[in-house]
């Protein structure tokens, strides 16, 4: 796979100390993850990445209504270990997303359900992934 695809995503992650990392993309942001501090760990940021694609969704087309008053994605999920391995099982996302009293925030609430089941069922491409599944291949080089 050629690494100059216009739709390939990618990060790189490096080594700041042990167990504290920073992930950086091509266009310059970064973000620090870590184990055993407050800053995000690993699990934390699979959640984070799932709460802000579906955010990125509903809130594009809901705010072309109305602005929001408050807007907050909560996603949960219960970490296991059995006969697979480490995993997350029963992730929620929980939206609570209030709107201004008017015609705007009417209209924005009104499709607030239908657009966080079209982001859940078709546009978010992080819970999309995780729901459909797809093979990771690792290597050293």
């Amino acid at each position: 796979m050629s690494t100059d695809a216009p739709d390939l995503r990618s990060i790189t992650l490096t080594r700041d100390s042990l167990g504290r990392y920073t992930a950086r993309n091509r266009r310059g942001g970064s973000l620090t993850v870590s184990s055993g501090t407050d800053e995000l760990s690993p699990v934390e940021l699979l959640l984070a990445g799932i709460a802000a694609c579906t955010a990125v969704d509903v809130d594009t087309v809901t705010s072309r209504r109305a602005e929001p008053d408050s807007f907050e994605v909560e996603v949960t999920a219960d970490k296991v270990k059995d006969e697979h391995g480490n995993h997350l099982q029963d992730i929620t996302v929980s939206f609570r997303v209030r709107f201004p009293e008017g015609e705007g925030g009417d209209a924005a609430r009104q499709m607030l359900p239908k657009l966080v089941k079209r982001s859940h069922d078709e546009w978010c491409t992080v819970s999309r992934t995780i729901e459909l599944g797809t093979q990771i291949e690792a290597t050293v080089e």
